[in-house]
């Protein structure tokens, strides 16, 4: 093979944006969604920051969402197996936009309320996990068996795209025109979203559906404590977000350690360069069937590139080493989607999405503190680098202690072969 052949087949797959309509739909609007998110997600801390002072008040954001987290997470999930998952995406989002109204109303006062953004960011958190199970939940009815490892690339690079204009726009406009223009402009793409949600088509259950209730809750907790391939999917990326998530801290390493304030918004932005570049070269994820080692791999390269971070002694090399941390990031990410979406039976895929999303939420809100109480007794430095340690070896244990994890080959697996079966018996590839 030559290697205009192997540069070829680096590139993204793009068959799942061709094939589909409601894929096409639902990636802009995830894309948009994003965008405004994070715009919001650098102002938010930013100001809490400004206003208190303390790294444990920023952290302490993560941990009034952590109950509204987990139970509507859970009561989100059981709801998608059971009423029209398209209509739930719908009426959440126009909830979050009139949340995040309150926000910028509140920002734009001469003398902003704390209190009243950690009453709002708790309710914007019930309200966002209501809604992602749906969305994770629709993405493989919406393309092909073989075409889900393509499409969750797909999915995270447009993601990744807002996650990169997002901030760098929220930096621009707290230093430019103030705060609550940030929360202004989620508020538009919330509802872009909404709308491009309505253009999708109906996906009706196939089968007999389970009301929302802790009965329905439980039999999703079952499956996915049952299945050892699971469990090593949520317990990797737990570890690796718990240890070392060091955005929480970005805020106090521009003003305190590097004092250049105006390089916030290329901080947040770093890391998302290195997932836009590793997802731009996702095509070789297709060729992959070893999804359990690919995910290990790829974490503990992630911890290790934070570590490094942490040491550097100039921003300019923080910011590169956690652009190779977004790409390894990315990379896990991609590979835990691809074993939820090809081997989780339809009935069960809105519960299990809530409990995914657990996995991949419950980690960075406890990291947050963690790293904001380790900055405030110890060092900014000191948090960040410890953690990325903390999650190399945390990653090798969670590796070693669920062997079929590490084993799991998407050819052979049982769940995999039963879920290709079940798509091929309900017409759909």
């Amino acid at each position: 093979m030559s290697w205009a052949d192997r540069l070829r087949g680096l590139r993204m797959d793009l068959s799942p944006w061709r094939a589909s309509r409601d894929y096409r739909l639902l990636l802009v609007a995830g894309t948009v969604f994003y965008f405004g998110a994070m715009v919001s997600y650098v102002a938010v801390p930013y100001q809490v920051y400004t206003l208190t002072g303390s790294n444990f008040a920023v952290g302490a954001i993560g941990l009034v969402e952590l109950v509204p987290l987990v139970v509507f997470g859970l009561y989100g999930g059981a709801l998608a197996d059971h009423v029209d998952r398209r209509r739930l995406l719908i009426g959440t989002g126009i909830a979050q936009a009139v949340l995040t109204t309150v926000l910028a109303l509140n920002a734009f006062r001469d003398e902003p309320s704390v209190v009243l953004i950690f009453v709002v960011a708790a309710l914007l958190t019930s309200t966002s996990a209501l809604q992602r199970p749906s969305r994770e939940a629709l993405l493989p009815r919406t393309v092909a068996h073989d075409q889900i490892p393509a499409a969750n690339a797909l999915a995270s690079f447009g993601i990744q795209i807002g996650l990169l204009a997002g901030p760098a726009l929220g930096g621009l406009l707290i230093a430019g025109v103030g705060i609550g223009w940030c929360f202004t402009i989620d508020v538009a793409g919330l509802l872009v979203a909404s709308l491009l949600y309505t253009m999708m088509r109906p996906y009706p259950h196939r089968t007999e559906t389970t009301p929302p209730s802790l009965r329905a809750i439980g039999e999703g907790v079952r499956y996915a404590f049952g299945r050892r391939d699971l469990l090593g999917t949520y317990f990797v990326d737990i570890a690796a977000m718990l240890m070392a998530m060091p955005t929480v801290l970005f805020p106090a390493l521009v003003e305190d350690v590097f004092e250049r304030p105006e390089l916030l918004g290329l901080l947040y932005t770093a890391g998302t360069v290195g997932s836009i570049v590793a997802t731009v070269l996702s095509g070789w994820t297709g060729r992959v069937h070893h999804h359990g080692r690919a995910i290990v791999i790829s974490a503990a390269a992630y911890g290790a590139c934070v570590a490094a971070a942490g040491a550097m002694p100039s921003i300019w090399l923080v910011m590169v080493f956690l652009a190779l941390a977004g790409a390894a990031d990315l990379v896990s990410g991609v590979f835990r989607a691809t074993v939820w979406s090809q081997t989780i039976p339809e009935s069960m895929r809105g519960r299990l999405a809530g409990i995914e999303m657990l996995s991949y939420s419950l980690g960075p809100y406890g990291g947050q503190v963690r790293a904001g109480v380790t900055a405030d007794l110890w060092s900014v430095r000191g948090a960040i680098s410890t953690g990325g340690l903390a999650c190399v070896a945390a990653v090798g244990v969670t590796a070693l202690w669920l062997r079929d994890f590490w084993t799991y080959d998407a050819r052979t697996d049982e769940h995999a072969v039963a879920e290709r079966e079940a798509r091929a018996l309900a017409g759909q590839p």
